[in-house]
């Protein structure tokens, strides 16, 4: 198993109207607490994940505004900080853009992905030969009604270019009048749709979250399943909930999946509204605060290998799964296997990473079509629990939308596995039928037309072009 050499560099700076807020003595009493801050920053040594050569990283904190350009200034400063201490990733928090004063302000200050802020970051990543996990940032989507943002944690490799973007899963929508917090995330942000695979960097293999994420332990646990040494969690934790929750979930988080856990937090008075908690954390995998602590360089290894917790999971009676895979473009490849039959893509209409749905040589009914697995298997016995879910997930998306097309109400949904079944091919799929009233004499008859329906003359067959056209009529149900 690897382990982990990672020198962890955490530095915070307060935006200066902080000073407003507070005087110096109780500014300096905060910092005492946020985990003993020595000149705001302290350095470790654990052990680095994808080598043994080793790898700084910057655990940055400060109090963004309203104010985008002294916002980056700020984040700018961190960067030379973190350079100067031979930093390679650099960990800036959620919200990093800028936070607002008001819902009208949050739209009108959002950028894309490719606009100005972003080129700005990037260029800082490349000229500073460094990565950087950008916390937290307002993404405009237009759409043709109305302008969409998505809370995105966004990392920028050392030549300046984004290498991954992770979507906000869980939108934080809480209100407690007797704690004076009333934050409803959904009102300007559309939760994300996809757990992003861990990206690898100098430090190690990341797995990517956002604050309110941390309360969800079912995302870590599968970025670890999926590889992960650390997982991030960006925040703007409040104020109030911070003081009992914060650091808890934290170190739980670290402690259950096995990973470093990195959490580069907000701190102080935003506006007259918003206050966040802030104590940045790096916490091991035995669940220890490595900013107070000296840390074992073989300590991810070993934590993992004295207690193998993943691999004494019951999978054969609970099992944790992604249940929404990113749809992938069918014309990705040229085609598809089918056992031994070639599909053309342009005859695939939706595809995932586990699974495929194609339009079909031979229809018993008008609309018949299939959907299959990605990995060529016999049997459904043969498919891990996550390729048995995606498949059925995607039988039951393609289903709505034939049932559409087709103005049907109902579907005959079949599985034929094995030989003695009917299966003709020997590579699991399901065929999807839509169904109206009197299409057979007798309801069951569909399936004798089915376990016939490939035999020599038993149906047309229809040609590629055929199947085309209407893989083409069918792809604008799935992709916009």
């Amino acid at each position: 198993m690897m382990t982990i050499d990672i020198s962890l560099y955490l530095t915070c700076e307060v935006i200066s109207d902080i000073f407003d807020q507070f005087n110096l003595t109780k500014f300096l009493t905060k910092f005492n607490k946020l985990r003993k801050f020595k000149r705001y920053f302290n350095v470790f040594s654990p052990k680095s994940i994808m080598s043994n050569r080793k790898c700084t990283i910057a655990v940055c904190q400060m109090t963004s505004k309203n104010n985008k350009a002294d916002n980056f200034d700020c984040v700018q400063r961190l960067v030379a900080k973190a350079v100067e201490k031979d930093a390679k990733v650099i960990f800036l928090p959620e919200g990093v853009d800028y936070i607002a004063t008001n819902k009208e302000e949050i739209k009108e200050l959002a950028e894309a992905l490719d606009g100005p802020l972003m080129r700005q970051y990037s260029l800082l990543a490349r000229f500073n030969k460094v990565w950087l996990s950008i916390g937290g940032f307002h993404e405009l989507v237009k759409t043709d009604n109305e302008k969409k943002l998505n809370n995105c944690h966004v990392i920028i490799n050392d030549h300046g270019r984004i290498v991954s973007v992770y979507r906000k899963l869980h939108l934080f929508d809480v209100y407690i009048p007797e704690r004076n917090i009333d934050l409803r995330e959904s009102e300007t942000v559309a939760g994300g749709s996809e757990i992003v695979e861990p990206v690898k960097t100098p430090a190690g293999l990341i797995g990517m979250a956002i604050c309110y994420d941390l309360r969800f332990p079912e995302l870590s646990t599968l970025l670890r399943k999926k590889g992960a040494t650390i997982i991030t969690f960006p925040s703007a934790f409040t104020n109030t909930t911070g003081q009992v929750h914060w650091e808890v979930l934290l170190r739980a988080r670290a402690i259950e999946n096995q990973c470093y856990v990195v959490a580069a937090a907000q701190y102080g008075a935003h506006n007259r509204q918003r206050l966040s908690y802030g104590q940045s954390l790096v916490i091991d995998p035995w669940g220890k605060i490595i900013a107070e602590a000296d840390i074992d360089p073989h300590i991810l290894s070993k934590v993992r290998g004295d207690m193998p917790v993943l691999e004494h999971r019951r999978d054969d009676i609970y099992n944790l799964i992604e249940i929404n895979n990113k749809e992938i473009l069918p014309d990705c490849r040229a085609t598809y296997m089918f056992a031994d039959k070639i599909i053309l893509s342009s005859t695939v209409f939706y595809c995932t990473k586990y699974s495929f749905a194609f339009t079909n040589i031979r229809c018993v009914v008008p609309g018949h079509v299939l959907v299959s697995s990605i990995r060529c298997v016999k049997r459904l016995e043969n498919l891990t629990p996550q390729e048995i879910a995606d498949l059925f997930q995607t039988v039951v998306k393609v289903q709505k939308v034939m049932e559409l097309v087709y103005n049907s109400s109902s579907s005959t949904i079949c599985v034929q596995d094995g030989k003695y079944a009917g299966q003709t091919v020997p590579h699991v799929h399901c065929h999807i039928l839509p169904r109206r009233q009197g299409d057979f004499a007798n309801n069951d008859d569909v399936y004798l037309h089915l376990a016939n329906h490939d035999k020599e003359g038993s149906t047309q067959i229809r040609s590629p072009e055929e199947m085309s056209r209407e893989a083409v009529s069918l792809r604008k149900y799935f992709y916009t």
